[in-house]
């Protein structure tokens, strides 16, 4: 039995601060050293092991808030109606450099905002880096090469001179076929949580603007612009809002509303929303913006009294020319519709946000491209050396899901490679020649859409394979047809090894309603595309050792050959961005140990999904609480690989679990704040205990192991039988060991009571469970919690 200790104090809550770097050269100076030296324990390692908060967080916020928000509000009772409306109001669409302009306004030196895409990069730019989708990023479960990506990003779109970059995209995967889950952070909330926390601190630590989207519930592309979500409140505050408020911990300043309605009522328009859970139980005090030509058919104009501050790009429709603010804000607020209270808290959202980045020093860059005419740009290269950070990134979030008889690494022995499938190949015509990424041709390295970003280089795998095999006296045999089943057949056949590459591509529904090979945003179905599963077993019945590429969304079906013999390895590589092909090559010559694991679960029948893509205006969420790993651990569904799932070339044991009882123990009758107040408390967020196990590398290669902590809930909490709620990543050298320490909250065991309109933790018994996966458990210990 576990070792309990009763503490009084605990530094998890603050260690983060171990990884807040100064700059990002010091973040670049880590990634560019070897992945598996000393210097990378430093990247690798999570040191993050504080629990649900990694910085104390209460009614006071982060940053200069009180300081900003008095600085503008002094501004503010000096404007005029018209001025304070034009903080409000988009110039429109391509009447600016942006995607989104905000005016001038000369009386107050305010040059107006830039607001420009994208996650993945700083869209419709030149000499720009493309970084690996937030699907794979997710995939590290590493939380200093989240920061490190944010921080990296940042400095490109400040080094652009926006001064809001639209992202991240946190809305959870729900169903593996919606379009954008490659833009998210996976289907846990605590794993999104966590990688919105620290993309929003890396993204604004230089003084942008991070915006996060899509609030709330836009979980499919599939009449995103006039469906209902219809979500219950505890499966709202434990699953969809969770990510959300984890940006508002890391002092985010701008929130994006989605297109779809949340319960009968248009997100951007919806007071429930933005009143009643963002602005008043979560105490956000930034600003919130439609999306591009986002409806308000209830309310129009008059959205501002249910809590929204800033319209984009400015008209009411695409190609349209009115606006529901400017000229008919300014009216509504003449004949009182409007307050002008409200106006001046619009305002001063607006405001305090850009003073509360320091955007107003005098030193932040101005604009210096133009989205809609490259030659008015001045074509300034913020590019840095953030490529070895993103092959670093690309490799790390590649999950190894399969490895017979260890067939990966390969050694510098191999002689002979085939290398068959289209995605190992480049586009012929470029990687930007299809505009919005809206193809599938050549390597898949970003899905399609406003998540995108003009790639200045991309790296496909057969140049860098091919790169490797020259360094080792290696021939490659190449096939990049997909539906040329002879050739593929012929270029493998008597190879040491052959490498096929299958995809599965997805993106946005939106602009013109554009069709990528029959698929409008969401994917049709689960299976590869061009024939995917055909060549995977045409080149796995000419040889033996098939090692299976797959660059994709997300989950993909594998059933019709993942039991194949010759099938020896597959390798999950999501979307690497622009380093794609030597990420992969790193991976598959054991340059890096492949640490990456899976963000979602990979099924064996898409009819095991708890949700799916639905065809009409009502969404409803009936799974509630139960989504992914949850729904298949509540239903006993063996899935095909698991929730946290990924293969390592060596090996790791788990031992000596003890669990530590804080601040009065789990037995502590203080209640604490009282109703809403406790949301955003410190008494619920603060250290309760902490969890503390052996981890030891067994094998014979130095490699990174990703522990992760599980809570099994008390029965009488009605919840999924367990769910995350920590993880690390820890590199140890071949037979070194560590202690790994992970801090758990009140809130990671707490439920929303919606009756009562606050958290709780039900009386009963708690199970704490170790692991290398969601099905993987190697540490397991039961407490007792008196409950509150």
């Amino acid at each position: 039995m576990a070792k309990l200790l009763v503490l009084l104090l605990c530094s998890c809550a603050l260690s983060l601060g171990v990884f807040i770097f100064s700059s990002i050269e010091a973040v670049l100076l880590k990634a560019s050293r070897q992945h598996n030296s000393r210097y990378h324990h430093a990247l690798t390692r999570n040191q993050n092991t504080g629990g649900t908060t990694p910085t104390p967080i209460g009614t006071k916020h982060v940053g200069d808030w009180p300081a900003a928000i008095v600085k503008a509000k002094a501004v503010v009772a000096s404007m005029s109606v018209k001025d304070k409306v034009a903080l409000a109001t988009g110039v429109g669409r391509e009447k600016g450099p942006c995607v989104g302009n905000t005016p001038a306004v000369p009386s107050i030196d305010y040059p107006g905002l830039c607001l420009q895409d994208s996650p993945t990069g700083v869209r419709l730019a030149d000499f720009v880096s493309v970084f690996p989708a937030g699907i794979n990023i997710a995939a590290t479960f590493n939380r200093t090469m989240m920061r490190a990506r944010g921080l990296a990003m940042g400095a490109e779109f400040k080094g652009k001179g926006v001064n809001v970059a639209l992202g991240p995209d946190i809305n959870i995967v729900r169903s593996p076929r919606a379009g954008r889950n490659w833009e998210t952070f996976g289907a846990d909330p605590y794993l999104t949580g966590e990688a919105s926390f620290e993309t929003v601190k890396g993204l604004q630590a230089n003084g942008l603007q991070a915006c996060v989207k899509h609030y709330i519930n836009n979980e499919q592309e599939t009449n995103r612009t006039s469906s209902s979500s219809n979500v219950d409140d505890r499966t709202t505050h434990e699953i969809y809002l969770h990510p959300f408020f984890k940006a508002i911990q890391a002092g985010v300043v701008s929130f994006m509303c989605s297109y779809n309605q949340v319960n009968g009522t248009y997100a951007c328009e919806n007071e429930h929303v933005l009143n009643d859970l963002l602005k008043t139980e979560l105490g956000f005090q930034g600003y919130v913006m439609t999306d591009w030509w986002a409806r308000l058919d209830e309310f129009g104009t008059l959205a501002v009294n249910k809590g929204l501050d800033m319209v984009m790009p400015g008209e009411v429709s695409r190609g349209g020319k009115s606006s529901y603010f400017g000229t008919a804000l300014v009216n509504a607020v003449k004949t009182g519709q409007v307050p002008t209270s409200r106006l001046d808290d619009m305002a001063t959202r607006i405001l305090a946000a850009y003073y509360v980045q320091g955007q107003d020093s005098g030193d932040y860059p101005s604009v210096n491209f133009d989205s809609w005419n490259s030659s008015r740009g001045k074509h300034m290269d913020v590019q840095g050396d953030h490529k070895k950070l993103i092959r670093s990134m690309g490799a790390a979030s590649t999950v190894l899901l399969k490895n017979d008889g260890s067939q990966l690494p390969l050694g510098n022995s191999v002689r002979s490679i085939a290398v068959v499938g289209s995605d190992a190949g480049p586009n012929p015509e470029g990687p930007n020649s299809c505009l919005g990424r809206r193809c599938n041709v050549g390597i898949l390295a970003l899905g399609w859409g406003s998540g995108t970003a003009d790639f200045t280089y991309l790296i496909d795998p057969l140049s860098a394979i091919t790169a490797k095999a020259n360094s080792i006296n290696a021939t490659v045999f190449s096939s990049l047809s997909d539906a040329d089943l002879i050739a593929a057949k012929n270029a493998s056949s008597g190879k040491d090894v052959a490498f096929v590459f299958i995809t599965a591509d997805s993106g946005e529904a939106s602009e013109g309603h554009i069709l990528v090979e029959g698929n409008l945003g969401d994917r049709n179905d689960l299976n590869a595309w061009h024939g995917g599963n055909e060549l995977v077993k045409a080149v796995a019945g000419e040889n033996k050792n098939t090692v299976v590429i797959i660059h994709a969304v997300g989950a993909i079906n594998m059933e019709l050959w993942i039991d194949h013999p010759n099938v020896t390895a597959v390798v999950h590589a999501g979307l690497q961005g622009q380093e794609a092909g030597n990420s992969l090559v790193d991976i598959l010559w054991g340059d890096v140990n492949p640490s990456g694991r899976l963000p979602y679960t990979i099924a064996k029948s898409p009819s095991d999904y708890s949700a799916d893509i639905s065809s009409g205006y009502n969404v409803d969420y009936t799974e509630g609480l139960y989504i992914d790993y949850r729904w298949f651990d509540q239903n006993n569904i063996t899935p095909r690989f698991e929730f946290g799932y990924g293969l390592s070339y060596t090996s790791f044991s788990y031992s000596a679990l003890a669990i530590v009882y804080l601040r009065g123990g789990l037995g502590d009758k203080s209640q604490g704040p009282i109703g809403l107040e406790r949301s955003l408390s410190s008494w619920l967020h603060n250290d309760w205990i902490t969890v503390t196990f052996e981890l030891t590398n067994t094998g014979l290669v130095d490699g990174t192991e990703i522990p992760q902590l599980y809570i099994a809930p008390s029965p009488s909490s009605n919840s999924p039988p367990k769910q995350l709620r920590n993880f690390d990543s820890v590199f140890l050298r071949k037979g070194e060991s560590t202690l790994v320490k992970m801090c758990l909250s009140r809130y990671s065991f707490a439920v929303w009571n919606s009756v009562e309109q606050r958290w709780g933790v039900p009386r009963g018994k708690y199970g704490i469970w170790v692991g290398a996966s969601s099905r993987d458990r190697r540490l397991y210990e039961e407490i007792h919690v008196r409950g509150f």
